[in-house]
């Protein structure tokens, strides 16, 4: 059987398995436990389980538990709470400050957690009752909440970058840095498309700014900066060592959940209690995602076995296209993907196969997976499947699906245009790393 003919067979299990509503880690074992049989036969199940065992020794993965458990602690110690208190307050009374204040506590939470569909459930339970209340177009509130919320897994700590560099073999601790320019870029395109709205059409926005929030004196603003302070601990003990060049991101994680149990504790919001349905969560959720990664490792051994791997490298050799077209299409094709199946599958699917492509056509490994990274967030707010929709939808049940999908669009060709010119200036994600070293 030719290699082309098992690959597309192989997708098409995979795609039905996903399809079907299975559970991605049960879709590829099942994927994989067949294409081993037919492929290597039962010789080569030993090979299905060194898979395994290799990713539960891989220490680069420690990352994945601990950053989770720091986000687990942080939500759910309530500390996030007195975060968006003390924000709302240091926001100042300009027009469309509740848009202002989604931004900001997007980009802040998505540095303490790292997960679009905690944010996006957050905010849109803490915030979109008031805008609506308030008089703000309901339609750009929403928008900017599930498109504030995808900033969450590019601005580190970041959980799906973890789980992109392990698979693509690139530096960990670089695509976390990179995210941090393009993450706060892709949210200051946000604010301007906002204020462009507001400009063309100022009934978007109460007119009446002073009576948004009550008048905020000094000290309640220094008041509102003491408290923030604490947070600057786990941000510090995450990136300040990562960038500072202290720790490993695998330490750095550790170090994250000290820094957030230190937080708690300032807080007076430790307990017993807290930390064990903290330490219950993150189990859960690391298993799944460990058990994934496993499957993934043996899909990548499965493509060179049949010669796949290869022969997607000489194919893309001898296609003739220019490196500005396949870049495209290699990014277009997770894009479609991520309309349809679970973001962690795409990923899962694309990188065995993206990664010996990217080394052919010589892209930098940080600045492509990182565009990888913006691509498959995108995708967790693209309709019809996006995750984080439904996570929003959940907690704001008078929104119609069909209303929240009209109110991401405009944030999807958004952050398109954000993909786009760190296409054209690489320098927006490679410039930190670089300067880090």
């Amino acid at each position: 059987m030719e290699w082309y003919t098992t690959l597309i067979f192989g997708m098409i299990i995979l795609f039905a398995l996903f399809l079907s509503g299975a559970p991605i880690f049960l879709a590829f074992l099942a994927a994989i436990l067949i294409g081993v049989y037919f492929v290597i036969g039962t010789a080569g199940f030993p090979m299905f389980a060194n898979s395994v065992l290799d990713t539960a020794t891989t220490t680069s993965l420690a990352t994945i538990p601990l950053f989770i458990l720091m986000g687990e602690l942080l939500f759910r110690s309530g500390t996030m709470d007195i975060l968006f208190d003390s924000i709302d307050k240091l926001v100042g009374k300009v027009r469309g400050r509740q848009y202002v204040l989604v931004v900001v506590l997007s980009a802040v939470f998505g540095a303490l957690s790292g997960v679009a569909m905690a944010v996006a459930a957050m905010l849109g339970r803490a915030i979109m009752p008031g805008m609506h209340d308030r008089g703000y177009d309901r339609s750009i509130a929403a928008g900017l909440i599930i498109g504030g919320a995808s900033l969450a897994p590019i601005i580190p700590p970041s959980l799906l970058a973890i789980i992109v560099g392990s698979l693509a073999d690139v530096s960990i601790a670089k695509l976390l840095i990179a995210g941090v320019v393009p993450g706060l870029f892709i949210g200051g395109i946000f604010l301007a498309y906002v204020f462009a709205r507001i400009g063309m059409n100022p009934a978007l926005a109460p007119g009446n700014v002073a009576s948004e929030r009550a008048e905020v004196t000094t000290v309640e603003r220094l008041i509102a900066i003491l408290r923030t302070m604490p947070f600057l601990i786990v941000i510090f003990s995450v990136m300040g060592f990562i960038m500072l060049g202290i720790a490993t991101p695998s330490e750095s994680a550790a170090t994250g959940v000290i820094g957030s149990l230190l937080t708690a504790a300032i807080y007076r919001k430790l307990s017993i209690q807290m930390i064990w349905d903290s330490l219950m969560a993150a189990i859960t959720v690391s298993a799944m995602i460990l058990a994934i990664m496993a499957m993934s490792k043996m899909f990548t051994q499965l493509l060179a076995f049949t010669g796949a791997t290869s022969e997607l490298v000489n194919l893309v050799a001898n296609l003739g296209y220019s490196p500005i077209v396949m870049l495209i299409i290699m990014l277009a094709v997770p894009f479609i993907l991520c309309m349809f199946i679970d973001t962690i599958a795409v990923i899962l699917l694309t990188i065995p196969i993206y990664q010996p492509v990217v080394t052919a056509l010589e892209f930098d490994p940080v600045w492509f997976w990182l565009l990888f990274l913006v691509n498959i967030t995108l995708g967790a707010i693209t309709p019809p499947f996006g995750y984080t929709l439904f996570a929003f939808k959940a907690v704001v049940p008078d929104m119609s699906i069909s209303q929240v999908y009209r109110a991401t669009w405009p944030f999807v060709g958004l952050f398109l245009l954000g993909i786009a010119l760190i296409i054209a200036f690489p320098a927006i994600a490679t410039w930190l790393p670089n300067l880090v070293g």
